[in-house]
């Protein structure tokens, strides 16, 4: 089982995340952070990893520490859940609909945190949710994962859409990137022999 479990607790937020890469997609979720709690429920069915997030955070002040101490969490629970490397596909991508938006995502397991962001978000606010913690928090998932992630709003219109469907085509192209391929059994998918 690709499985990891993480408990940080700061002056800011007190986190226990625990993720199964190899799952059915149930997620347990509270943030404190109603719209956040969607997206992780949204990122744990479309990639159908099995997760929980258990977050105290002080969201009177607003929900900034929450949102990027989680995803530094999940970053951090997704590199230890994928260990050695070995077997895995290494590349997924997905062009992604959500009514009037497009979404391009492309992940590659590359070892090196890099993160292109490319959505025009035009609200502030989604319910209590400020939209740019969107960026916040896949560069705190990348850095922490060690992950090249390409993200790009084609089309789209609605705040709620764009990053909705940013984050299920995030998960489904995280998803078949880790993937674990039968031809790579034992191998690590580059040619410099390790990740």
């Amino acid at each position: 089982m690709r499985t990891a479990q993480i408990k940080r607790t700061t002056k800011e937020t007190d986190i226990f995340l625990s993720l199964n890469l190899d799952g059915t997609g149930k997620a347990e979720i509270d943030t404190g952070v109603g719209f956040f709690d969607h997206m992780l429920t949204l990122f744990a069915h479309h990639g159908r990893f099995d997760l929980t997030v258990k977050c105290a955070g002080d969201t009177q002040v607003d929900a900034h520490h929450s949102v990027e101490d989680i995803a530094i969490c999940l970053g951090k629970c997704f590199a230890e859940a994928l260990g050695d490397m070995k077997g895995v596909t290494r590349y997924g991508d997905i062009l992604l609909p959500m009514d009037e938006t497009l979404i391009l995502c492309a992940v590659d397991l590359s070892g090196r945190g890099c993160l292109r962001y490319n959505l025009e978000i035009p609200a502030q606010k989604v319910g209590e949710f400020d939209t740019e913690l969107t960026e916040e928090f896949f560069q705190s998932f990348v850095r922490n994962a060690n992950i090249t992630l390409h993200l790009r709003q084609l089309d789209g219109v609605n705040s709620h859409h764009i990053i909705e469907g940013a984050f299920k085509a995030f998960a489904r192209a995280l998803a078949k990137a880790a993937t674990l391929d039968p031809a790579l059994a034992g191998e690590v998918p580059s040619s410099k022999g390790v990740l």
